[in-house]
């Protein structure tokens, strides 16, 4: 089995075109967007309705946060969370978008590898800040309580 984890200081994050690849290969469609700027260059503040706008491809790799919806317009009722991919590290279409995208899968502050986990063992993700390891049972040195 392959297992997804995050080689480096910073934490497990997907790309633009990593999760939209996700997205694609899920059936899931996905719009992004940003937050608004006031024209002094402050974020729109969270109370205004019209608070998001959205991106395009080319405009994602200097895009800072951004913000996954299932529809067009950007609405809390449709807000697309990656957790659920984050938290199913053996999950076969997110094994593919790293396979497939290589570096280009990395989020920001993101360095994601793929281990081979051999059937039936047991396996779990260490981490700390941000950098993790696959560790098994057998990684551990175990003592005996007496």
């Amino acid at each position: 089995m392959k297992v997804a984890y995050n080689a480096c200081f910073g934490g497990f994050g997907l790309s633009y075109a990593a999760i939209m690849r996700y997205a694609e290969l899920k059936g899931i469609k996905l719009y992004a967007f940003t937050d608004k700027r006031r024209p002094d260059g402050g974020l729109v503040p969270l109370k205004e309705k019209n608070r998001m706008r959205p991106i395009t491809a080319d405009e994602a790799p200097t895009t800072f946060m951004i913000h996954y919806c299932t529809t067009p317009e950007y609405s809390d009722e449709s807000y697309w969370s990656g957790y659920d991919m984050r938290n199913n590290r053996s999950d076969p279409a997110l094994i593919q978008v790293i396979e497939e995208l290589g570096d280009k899968a990395n989020g920001e502050c993101a360095k994601l590898r793929i281990e081979d986990v051999p059937k039936g063992t047991l396996w779990r993700i260490d981490e700390y800040d941000g950098n993790e390891t696959v560790a098994t049972r057998d990684s551990y040195e175990w003592q005996i309580a007496s």
